[in-house]
């Protein structure tokens, strides 16, 4: 692996821990997490779900 390539992937590790980490939040304050948090985990925002209590 690559320098560069490390560099990388160490880079868009911390970026998924940190979306982690702020959807994770977001949802314990019942809150949406934001829309780049959820891309960057992967998920399609029109598919998460209302986190607000009726």
């Amino acid at each position: 692996m690559t320098s560069k390539n490390r560099m990388g992937f160490i880079g868009r590790a911390f970026a998924v821990l940190g979306a982690a980490s702020a959807a994770a939040a977001a949802v314990e304050g019942h809150r949406r997490p934001n829309a780049r948090d959820l891309h960057t985990l992967g998920i399609n925002p029109a598919n998460f779900p209302d986190t607000r209590r009726g």
